[in-house]
């Protein structure tokens, strides 16, 4: 790939890099989820510290970088909880970023008293993680692409007048023996100070940005993000009924393959039905070694849960299903698909030509070497936990990072008006020591 071509635009939410981007506010039944240190999603307990790379744990804004644009502030390093219906104390809005194998998301929010309304993005398709599994690091191309990406990301974060964020990277800087001199390079470039977050953290913040897409009525689900160079899954079990029901975190892995790692293993602009059929059974023998947990295969055995999907392939294939003109968030976060209709779709797309691909609306050309690849590894998860039932999300890591940063915000500030209360009670007992002391004085 060229470094010195135009970076392209993202199929998904038609953001250009040098046009703002407003996406639409979340609905207040669709607000990312919490994350608790007890594992359950929708537990109170405080939420699991995040060691972080480098500086930035007081989520103030960085020391000004060398490059002329303004610095952005600095990411505190802390797990995604949702915000409660009350919200945080007024501040200015939330910027979360996430960096993966293949795209360079960005959110600005400000909190509301049901959840967050997005008042900024950015998405580009950057292949951070191109040529990573080959040659063992960050290729120059990449790297120079994707620094391009998160300048645009910077000049965002400070002509909103960011307060705090949290910013992060994943498969392909933890895998990338240059993974860490290249986030240093960030930092001097773009002021950006990103993290290198675990597969574990990455799993939990999947599972908790789109916790409340989960049926109630269902006994378990799987939560699945198909990214660039990993595959994360999360196994949430329900516990209690009704209203009082909540999911619980039972178990996570993680796959070393995403659709660019099998892209380049496999190839992904002509699949053939053989090579497709190879690497479903590549895919579903890597989920087996990683042990998942026994109790989820009898569940969707019995038809007592459901898959959630995360992840471009998964909004890809709901948006080709739909028709769309052109890609609509609002058409495809809580989309159910049955398990027939994104086989369907996924024939469809594997029989195209790459041509054929690239001018789907909600693929375009980015994007038409790789979801065959997503569309064998989703292939591979149905084959494991047959459901019948899919659901789609269009959120995941950057809304549960983002509910995380105004639940820490409510609750340090109701922590700061609970000392207040107490230190009125107790000046109050003084003066009302001090004031029978003088009685009796008097007497």
């Amino acid at each position: 790939m060229d470094p010195a071509r135009q970076l392209p635009r993202d199929a998904h939410s038609g953001v250009d890099a040098d046009t703002p981007a407003i996406e639409p506010r979340l609905a207040s039944n669709a607000t990312p989820a919490r994350d608790s240190k007890t594992e359950n999603l929708n537990g109170a307990a405080a939420p699991v510290p995040v060691t972080p790379t480098g500086e930035g744990a007081s989520g103030r804004p960085p020391a000004a970088p060398s490059a002329p644009a303004k610095s952005p502030p600095k990411a505190k390093a802390r797990s995604a909880p949702t915000a409660s219906p009350k919200g945080p104390q007024r501040r200015g809005p939330y910027a979360a970023l996430d960096l993966g194998t293949n795209n360079c998301r960005l959110l600005v929010a400000s909190p509301t008293r049901d959840g967050f309304r997005v008042v900024d993005a950015f998405s580009r398709i950057v292949r951070l993680g191109e040529g990573v599994a080959g040659a063992g690091a960050l290729s120059d191309a990449a790297m120079d692409r994707t620094v391009e990406a998160l300048k645009i990301c910077a000049r965002k974060i400070a002509r909103r007048g960011v307060s705090r964020g949290r910013y992060i990277a994943t498969e392909a800087c933890r895998s990338a023996a240059n993974g860490e001199a290249f986030l240093e390079r960030v930092k001097r470039e773009t002021g950006i100070d990103l993290e290198i977050i675990s597969t574990e953290e990455e799993a939990r913040l999947a599972a908790a940005g789109c916790r409340d897409l989960i049926d109630p009525g269902v006994d378990g689900a799987i939560v699945f993000d198909i990214g660039g160079g990993s595959t994360e899954m999360s196994f949430l079990e329900r516990e209690g009924d009704g209203e009082r029901a909540r999911f619980r975190l039972a178990s996570w892995l993680s796959a070393p393959y995403g659709v660019v790692t099998l892209s380049e293993r496999w190839g992904g602009a002509e699949v053939s039905r053989e090579t497709y059929d190879r690497m479903v059974d590549a895919m579903a023998d890597e989920l087996r070694s990683l042990k998942p947990p026994d109790a989820f295969a009898n569940l969707f055995a019995d038809g007592r849960g459901h898959l959630l999907g995360t992840s471009g392939t998964v909004t890809s294939l709901a948006g080709v299903h739909l028709r769309l003109p052109r890609y609509r968030r609002d058409a495809v976060d809580g989309l159910w698909l049955t398990a027939d209709d994104a086989r369907n779709v996924g024939e469809r797309l594997r029989a195209m030509g790459l041509d054929e691909r690239a001018a789907e609306p909600c693929i375009g050309p980015d994007r038409a070497d790789l979801v065959v690849c997503g569309c064998a590894i989703f292939e591979a998860i149905l084959r494991l936990w047959p459901a019948t039932r899919i659901r789609v999300a269009d959120r995941g890591l950057r809304e549960g990072m983002l509910a995380g940063l105004m639940e820490e915000d409510r609750r340090a500030a109701a922590k700061r008006k609970r000392a207040a209360a107490r230190s009125k009670r107790r000046a109050a007992a003084r003066r009302r020591k001090r004031g029978k002391a003088t009685s009796q004085s008097d007497s």
